[in-house]
């Protein structure tokens, strides 16, 4: 199981903004559980917060800009992509105008201070998205694609294409997020020099310079027009014949520019405001698709918002029913919790298989058999003890019981045949031998009971 994680202490960086030029500070903090990743304009009055989700993203022209109101905060995505990487899924941002700095075109400086600073677990489940099935979002103008198909981890492949005789076709992978910071961290943004009279004519990249970018010369200019370009840029000049990478440092990798579009497209989908559990593939992407692809995944959230347990029969259970039986002294024809597939100090994961031979049909209802509503929360705090149980100081001697139940729902009918899966998390710390839980049952992915309830550790009698 995992936790959510934060930061353990601040860090600040500075520098100037890549679009307007200025002089700007990013402060990174801890948050709590639950929190996400909120960015805070210091500079304004009142201080606003937006929350850094996907549906907040108003403009992808030259990078991610998060608006709300006046509220506007551009060049997220590499200081997103660094906390992402990391693990981290609370996180407070403040910044002192309306773009996050450049620094090196790159994350590794984000990178660098998360590592130094460190991050800690907080006492609530790490909630991923788990991939069921392939989402696939394409635009055909531009023919950028991106897949996400079911795995048992969250990986990256990317695909650029450039109709350039520098930057032609590029690949890139990340199969393992622990390999961002030496792999993909220090990549850095990149630009056409052909792209940059008409960024600059629309009032952006007023910082951008041969330090904060791979600038890619790929097609030739006429001496005047490059020497324009350049003054502007206010970088020496340079010869319209030579074309090839001009900006001051070299190359890291060959396919440094794909693993940038690596880089960002993490950084995009960190606003989906969930981890993934599945393997994307991208072709030719950009923030524009990114941000497409990352609202589809929100909306199926919305739809969905608690997942069912991974379940795979063929897989040993973490307890047996006869395991079960050791430990619940539940019998005939009131033990309802067949298997236990998933147990941390947060959260426990098992299994009813629902049949007919279930005392309760005969009477619920003999002609239309289903499962009382009742005995669907009982099989739920029946998981619940075994999760309760992990903080009795004499398990074999104490039995957890319902003191309270609320906020019941049962949205869908249990029948015979039925394989119930059910989830329940702690939501509180164990405080007297009292703890709250929250319960879901499960008939394959829809959620049909839920219930929130109230469990102590009491002596046996």
């Amino acid at each position: 199981m995992y936790k959510q994680k934060t930061l353990k202490d601040s860090f600040s960086l500075s520098g100037k903004g890549l679009h307007t030029g200025l002089q700007l500070t990013v402060t990174f903090k801890p948050a709590p559980a639950d929190y996400g990743y909120k960015i805070q304009r210091i500079d304004m009055e009142g201080k606003p917060t937006i929350d850094a989700i996907a549906d907040n993203v108003h403009d992808t022209q030259r990078g991610t800009v998060l608006s709300k109101g006046n509220l506007k905060v551009s060049t997220v995505e590499h200081a997103m992509a660094a906390l992402y990487s990391a693990g981290i899924d609370n996180c407070h941002i403040e910044v002192d105008g309306p773009e996050f700095p450049i620094l090196d075109g790159s994350a590794i400086y984000y990178v660098e201070n998360i590592n130094r600073v460190g991050v800690v677990e907080l006492d609530a489940p790490k909630d991923f998205y788990v991939v069921t099935q392939k989402i696939e979002v394409h635009d055909e103008k531009t023919g950028s694609s991106v897949i996400l198909l079911p795995d048992d981890k969250f990986s990256v492949t990317v695909l650029v294409s450039y109709d350039s005789e520098v930057l032609y076709n590029q690949y890139a992978s990340l199969d393992d997020m622990a390999d961002f910071p030496e792999d993909i961290a220090r990549s850095r943004t990149f630009v056409f020099v052909r792209e940059l009279e008409p960024l600059l004519n629309m009032g952006l990249i007023k910082g951008g310079d041969l330090d904060n970018a791979i600038v890619i010369y790929e097609k030739q200019l006429t001496q005047e027009k490059y020497d324009q370009i350049t003054e502007v840029m206010k970088v020496p000049r340079m010869d319209a014949t030579k074309l090839g990478y001009i900006m001051h440092k070299p190359l890291i990798w060959q396919n440094e520019p794909a693993r940038h579009k690596l880089l960002d497209i993490i950084g995009d989908l960190a606003l989906i405001g969930k981890p993934i559990k599945g393997r994307i593939i991208a072709t030719r992407p950009g923030h524009t698709i990114n941000n497409q692809f990352a609202r589809i995944v929100r909306k199926a959230i919305k739809v969905n918002p608690m997942q069912a347990p991974a379940y795979n029969p063929s897989i040993p259970p973490i307890m047996d029913i006869d395991q079960i039986r050791e430990i619940l002294p539940h019998r005939y024809p009131m033990l309802l919790l067949d298997k236990v597939i998933g147990l941390t100090d947060l959260y426990a994961e098992g299994v009813k298989n629902v049949t007919i031979n279930e005392e309760f049909f005969h009477g619920h209802f003999p002609d239309s058999p289903i499962m009382p509503g009742v005995l669907q929360v009982e099989a739920m705090a029946q998981l619940g003890g075994m999760l309760v149980r992990q903080f009795s100081d004499e398990p074999d001697k104490q039995n957890a019981v319902f003191i309270k139940i609320d906020n019941t729902k049962f949205r869908q009918q249990v029948r015979p045949g039925d394989t119930l899966l059910m989830r329940v998390v702690r939501t509180s710390p164990v405080r007297h031998g009292i703890v709250s839980l929250k319960g879901y049952c499960f008939v394959g992915e829809n959620v049909v009971a839920e219930a929130e309830f109230m469990v102590q550790i009491i002596n046996k009698q």
